[in-house]
Order: C-alpha cells, then structure tokens, then sequence
C-alpha cells in the first residue's frame, strides 16, 4: 500500500500539480498578506505594476517556451545542449532589448504621473534581468519533465517572496517599496539556486548554432499568441479600469479576478503534461491521435471545474473575506468571481485549440487569433464600463472573448488539421474522467 501511494505521488501529472498548487497557493496567501497590510490604493498601484510587468514578460516567455518545449522533448543529449544554448541566446536578446527600450524613459520619470506606471519604468529592468535565469530553467524542467524539480524551483520562489514580506511586517516596515524589494530578492534567489543547482544549463551557451536560434525565432514569433493570451487580457482589463475606474476599482475587480488562480492551475498543470504527448503523437504523424489527446484533456478538465463552479458560486463571499478581509466585503469582488467563475467552462477548449495550434505547427493562426481576441476584449472593455459605470462593464467582456477564441480555434483545427466534434470532447472527457477514477480507486484498494 505504501508503495501504490509513492508511486502515485511520483506520477508527473500529481507533481505538475502539487507544483502549481503549491506556487498558486503561496501566491494567494502572499496576495492575502499585501491586500490587508497595504491601503486600497497601494494595493491598486502594486496591480498595475504586476499586470504591466508580466504583460511585457510574456513576450520573452511566450517567444521561448512552447518553442523549447517542442524542439526539446525526447531529443538527445547532443541535441538538448543546443536547443538550451541556443534558447539562453534568443533569451539575453529579448532582455537585453527589453532593457534597452526601458533606458531612454528613465530620464522622463518626472513626467509620468501614474506611480504603477513609475514603478514599472524604474525597476522593470531589474525584474527582466533576475528573472532570465528562473525562466530558463522552468522551460528545461518542463521539457525534461521533471515536475518535481520544478515544485523545489516555485516553492523557493514564492516562499521566499512571502518570508520575505513577512519579514517585513514583523519589523513593522511593511510598505509599497518594501513589497517590491522582497519580489526582487525571491527572484534573485531562485535564479543562483538554478543556475548552481545546473537545472538553468547556462553552460550550453557554447553549443548554440545559428540554425537552431532561427528555428526558435521563427516558431516563438508566431507561438507566442499562445502564452500571451493568459496575461494579454487580464493585464488590458487592468489598464482600462485604471483609466477609466481608478486604482480602488482596479484593486477589487483584481481581488475578484485573481481568485481564479484555481482553474489556472489545473489549465497549466495539465497543459504542461500534454504538450510532450501531443508533440509525440504529432510526430509520428497520426491526426487522430493528436485529436483524441487533445479532446481528453479538454473534456477531462470541464468535468473537474463543474463542481468547482457551483462551490465557487454558493461560496463566493467567503475566500473575498480571507483574503481581502472586511472593506472589501459588499464590493463587487464576489460577483466579479461568480462571472469569471461561469466562463471558465470555455477555458479549456479555448486553451487546448490554442496549444493544438502550436503543435501543428500553426501558430500564426494562433498568433492572428490572439489578436482578434484581444480587439474583442479592449472594445467591450470600454463600451461596457462606460455602459454598466463600473466594474462589472470589463468582466461580461471576457465572455465574448473566450466564446470568440473557441469558435476559431475550433474551425481552424477543422479546417486545416483534422476534422472532429466539438461535443465529443465532453463526452470523451466524461468517460476517461470515469475510468481514471477507477483504475485510481483499484490500484490503492489493499490487495486480499
């Protein structure tokens, strides 16, 4: 029995998992921790800083990682040494301009008057720099598939993050600046913990080729709609209710927006497990096969979230008063979740046609999608916040979005891969939900 329980521990789908759980968890409570210490509108600038920072991140993780991943898994060893060297290039690169770009706004500070935007010019920099090396060892995990390693890299991330705050409120210097100092410091240290532990591989630098640079230049350009559209529209939904609302607004369509980091770790988690079995079947060129692993997770994933849903929706107002605590009980925090809440049964297949669309090597349809979704969501931001004059106008927004994003991913898999039935996918879900249940069920039942 013991054994059965080991074995089931060391299977990557619970470490993908149990990573990402215990990453978003530690994010929660270190988010519950600087919502009850910071005033509302410090806790408004430190999201527009956050929202701004990632946002441009993501240009850096969306050009490298489902291309790494890709090119990655299950080459040997000769291979991988110039897949990593290669992709520390491509990474220093996109630093390096990110830095660059920053540089000439630095002597324009004064003239910024927004302290989130302030905030982001002045240290954003820093932030690209220290965090290079994390990323680069999150992506060579990941195509290792070493989802244990992984949980060691966040754990030492996130709890140093919030040690760190901690820290700070022990001392009774807890503060804006003391905030941003602890994120800096967690990054700092995450990064020589990869880069001395190996898992960053920044010794592969000298087996780079140029042939290998462009192949993840030119899938990463296209691909990183994909990556994008996790940050894209939470981070406009950001700038628009910071314009039009204020910071106090910001700071609750956040609290409401942010608890849905649940469903984003299932999505993660499992788009982490499928992407190298998908590119398996991929490669060995059998459509059906890329179909059916794509429609599993899809559907396997909507039957998980249901009754996540429905306790989401009874119980709304209570994970609003744990973290934010009282003045934001009676905000419009909880409703923004149930919102949130109701379009995520579309957050699967929006995701996994997204993924699919990477893998078959189409990520300039992807690419194009993205942006008609992201058209879609800055519109009915602005038309309905100026409709409803408050937040709920940029919440109703994302259901429009996402339908969008589903209906196209799904014609373009039809169109140009494979043809199959959107509906299968919850049937097959529902099945393969059932029997992995049982054959859990079966091998921890103590043996007669």
């Amino acid at each position: 029995m013991p054994s059965k329980i080991v074995s089931a521990i060391k299977n990557k789908y619970f470490l993908s998992l149990s990573g990402n759980v215990i990453m978003s968890g530690l994010g929660m409570l270190t988010m519950a921790i600087i919502y009850r210490s910071l005033d509302i509108q410090m806790v408004g600038v430190w999201v527009l800083f956050q929202s701004t920072l990632l946002l441009v991140d993501t240009f850096r993780s969306g050009f490298l990682t489902t291309a790494f991943i890709k090119f990655y898994a299950g080459s040997h060893p000769e291979r991988t040494a110039e897949i990593a060297g290669s992709a520390w290039v491509v990474g220093l690169c996109i630093t390096g301009i990110l830095v660059v770009i920053n540089i000439p706004v630095m002597f324009f500070l004064n003239d910024i008057h927004d302290p989130g935007y302030m905030l982001f010019f002045k240290w954003s920099g820093l932030c690209f720099i220290l965090m290079l090396p994390t990323f680069i060892a999150t992506c060579v995990l990941q195509g290792e598939q070493r989802f244990d390693r992984m949980l060691y890299v966040r754990g030492v991330n996130q709890g140093g993050f919030l040690l760190f705050i901690l820290v700070l409120i022990i001392i009774g210097k807890i503060s804006l600046m003391g905030v941003l100092f602890s994120y800096l410091l967690s990054y700092f240290i995450t990064s020589v913990y990869v880069i001395v532990m190996g898992w960053a591989r920044i010794n592969t630098i000298r087996h780079k080729s140029r042939k290998t640079i462009l192949e993840l230049y030119h899938f990463g350009k296209f691909s990183v709609g994909t990556t994008i559209s996790a940050n894209l529209f939470g981070a406009s939904d950001a700038f628009i209710i910071n314009l039009m609302l204020g910071k106090a607004a910001l700071a609750v369509y956040n609290l409401g927006q942010s608890l849905m980091q649940l469903v984003e770790i299932l999505l993660r988690s499992f788009a982490a497990t499928a992407m190298p079995s998908l590119s398996a079947a991929y490669a060995q060129d059998s459509p059906i096969g890329v179909i059916h692993i794509m429609k599993k997770y899809i559907g396997m994933l909507t039957v998980v979230l249901i009754p996540i849903i429905i306790c989401g929706w009874a119980l709304a107002d209570l994970p609003i008063y744990i973290i934010g605590g009282g003045k934001y009980i009676g905000t419009q925090a909880a409703n923004v979740f149930r919102l949130f809440l109701a379009f995520s049964l579309l957050y699967p297949a929006d995701r996994f046609f997204g993924l699919t669309l990477d893998v078959i090597n189409r990520p300039i349809i992807n690419f194009y999608k993205v942006l008609i979704m992201l058209a879609i969501n800055i519109s009915m931001d602005f038309l309905g916040i100026y409709i409803f004059g408050n937040i709920y106008g940029a919440a109703l927004s994302t259901g429009i979005w996402v339908i969008a994003g589903v209906a196209m991913g799904y014609f373009a898999l039809n169109n140009k891969y494979h043809k199959f039935s959107f509906w299968d996918s919850y049937t097959l879900g529902f099945s393969e939900s059932k029997l992995l249940l049982a054959n859990t069920l079966q091998k921890l039942r103590p043996k007669k």
